[in-house]
């Protein structure tokens, strides 16, 4: 590997020194180490590096190849953005536990086996945590935990899987998971859907990224579940199920979107939504439908951390985030509104921004592949998303009923941060053909076509006239929507009553039994055998030693040392042997 600098190292590697830094030398510091990994990623040569043998199987630290390079290339560009919005940050925490965060990413990213893969992904879960944590307080220590433990579990379910999938072929090398299904690559398939946030296994991510820190939320909206769709291109491609799995996502997340009142909880379902558009174009497989796929991620990535910024952003300055608490804010934060809608209209497909030339790419392969079922769900998706994350969110966030609320814009190093994301939501739109360059196929799409045009902006106008119409009906309640979380949250409060009652009462129960039945016989059956011991085995025993002393006594008195007496004891001794011989002769 010495002609290849892996860039998850100057990460993981990178954080070493972070806490002893202070200051602008610390902000130095913390920009230089994204920036040498861009660099690092856009002049690396596809290939091979750092195979070797352990336990006897090969294992390969990193695989350099076009799909990889396209997810490390926006994994590096995000973390530049995602470290110039946290720059502010005073506390080293974060900072150390972003750096880890996006190294696992990395390190996933290139992982060339499912055992390097493995200890990448579980970093990713532990670092993540950390931004969940460090918000403090009773919800997001709850939420922490609950992310913690989901992920756990789906560690140890593609543990279990990928055991079994080296049991069935012998090899721990990464790739497209050929022939049959087996346990094993059902297991490993879980392990990466849950990840995804494919539903049922989606509420951890709607339920945690609400509690993490304003800075640690922007991080986290880039890169568990685009990890999750990278391993799924390069193990699961073409796999039927994931076609419906990630239609069902893109719908799914659009309607309960439609019940969310907390901005980030919001945005949170469309990540949901917009990643079903990248599960459902693995699964057709296809070239182009593998192309959209990344390049929507690539997009994704961008504008959905950007539409976290300016929602951070908001809570920063209020330090609220509930709709119904918000309004009015475009007159003191209006950089921020133009900002925000950039990643608005980025999501929503419009013509010029980056959505537009990436997930129609994915809509289109779907064409191709003649279903026309996925085609009509996903166009559906893409109209609710305008009309809540575009319209409905910036609406009751930005406009709506003034509530009056002390506010300003967000420091600087904020506003830059969302300000380098809007440049590329604009640019990508505008001149897609560099981020096709990257994608793993050569790319036949052309985005702007005049039906693709047409057909976009009348689904759109469209979606705003009945967004005008209907916009009483879409105003935010106070409520709190519950998701297949439930289930868990019931399930630990189960669990800790039937520890507490019954099975606390049955320890009980056995408890009395043993101490007024067992254990009284028990007292009595050990002061038996201390009777038994005393006066059977020790008399013996006793009794057989006091006869030997005294025969040994016996005979010190046949030492009289008189020779005649000698001779005599050996007369008497060989008559008794003739005695003695002679009987046994007979």
């Amino acid at each position: 590997m010495t002609d290849f600098v892996h860039p998850a190292l100057l990460f993981i590697l990178g954080v070493l020194p972070i806490p002893f830094l202070n200051g602008s030398i610390r902000k130095a510091y913390l920009l230089l180490i994204p920036i040498l990994a861009i660099l690092t990623v856009l002049t690396m040569q596809s290939g091979s590096y750092g195979a070797a043998s352990f336990i006897g199987q090969e294992i390969l630290i990193a695989k350099v190849d076009k799909l990889s390079i396209v997810f490390a290339t926006v994994f590096t560009i995000m973390a530049l953005i995602g470290t110039v919005y946290a720059l502010h940050l005073t506390r080293p925490g974060q900072h150390v536990a972003a750096f880890v965060y996006v190294g696992s990413a990395l390190g996933v990213v290139f992982a060339g086996d499912y055992l390097t893969l493995y200890l990448f992904w579980e970093g990713m879960a532990f670092a993540s945590a950390y931004l969940v944590f460090a918000q403090g307080g009773r919800q997001a220590v709850a939420a922490g935990f609950r992310y913690l433990m989901v992920h756990i579990t789906g560690g140890v379910v593609l543990l279990g899987g990928v055991i079994l999938h080296e049991l069935a072929t012998g090899s721990l090398l990464l790739g497209p998971i050929a022939g049959g299904m087996g346990v094993g690559a059902y297991l490993i398939l879980a392990g990466f859907m849950l990840n995804a946030a494919v539903p049922p296994l989606n509420a951890w991510l709607t339920d945690a990224y609400p509690e993490a820190t304003v800075t640690g939320a922007v991080f986290m909206s880039a890169f568990t579940t685009k990890t999750a769709v990278y391993v799924l291109a390069r193990t699961f491609p073409g796999t039927e199920l994931l076609v419906w799995l990630g239609t069902a996502m893109a719908l799914y997340g659009v309607i309960y979107a439609v019940l969310e009142n907390d901005c980030r909880r919001l945005l949170a379902y469309h990540i949901v939504s917009q990643v079903g558009y990248m599960v459902a174009g693995i699964g057709i497989g296809t070239e182009m439908a593998v192309n959209g796929a990344s390049s929507h991620a690539f997009a994704h990535i961008l504008y959905k951390a950007l539409l976290f910024m300016g929602a951070g952003a908001v809570i920063h300055v209020t330090g609220r985030r509930k709709l119904t608490e918000l309004g009015g804010l475009y007159r003191t934060m209006p950089i921020t509104v133009a900002l925000y809608m950039v990643g608005a209209f980025a999501i929503s497909a419009f013509p010029f921004f980056s959505g537009f030339v990436t997930k129609s790419m994915v809509i289109a392969a779907a064409g191709q592949d003649h279903r026309a079922l996925v085609v009509v769900a996903l166009t559906m998706a893409s109209s609710g998303t305008f009309l809540h994350t575009g319209l409905k969110l910036p609406y009751y966030m930005f406009f709506g009923v003034d509530r009056k609320l002390e506010a300003r814009e967000p420091p600087r190093n904020m506003l830059v941060a969302m300000g380098m994301a809007a440049v590329l939501c604009i640019a990508i739109g505008v001149f897609p053909q560099p981020l096709y360059a990257l994608l793993p196929y050569s790319v036949d799409f052309e985005p702007y076509t005049g039906v693709h045009l047409t057909e976009s902006l009348s689904l759109l106008m469209f979606t705003a006239l009945g967004f005008v119409l209907f916009l009483r009906a879409l105003d935010p309640e106070n409520t709190i929507s519950i998701d297949t979380d439930w289930f868990y949250r019931k399930g630990a409060r189960l669990f800790m009553w039937f520890a507490e009652k019954p099975l606390a009462r049955y320890e009980k129960a056995v408890s009395n039994v043993s101490e007024t039945a067992a254990l009284p016989f028990l007292h009595g059956t050990a002061r038996a055998g201390l009777w038994i011991d005393l006066t059977g085995v020790d008399a013996v025993v006793n009794g057989v030693a006091r006869s030997i002393l005294r025969g040994g006594g016996r005979l010190r008195r046949l030492q009289t040392g008189v020779v005649t007496h000698y001779a005599l004891a050996m007369i008497a001794g060989v008559i008794a042997a003739a005695v003695v011989f002679a009987v046994v002769w007979r």
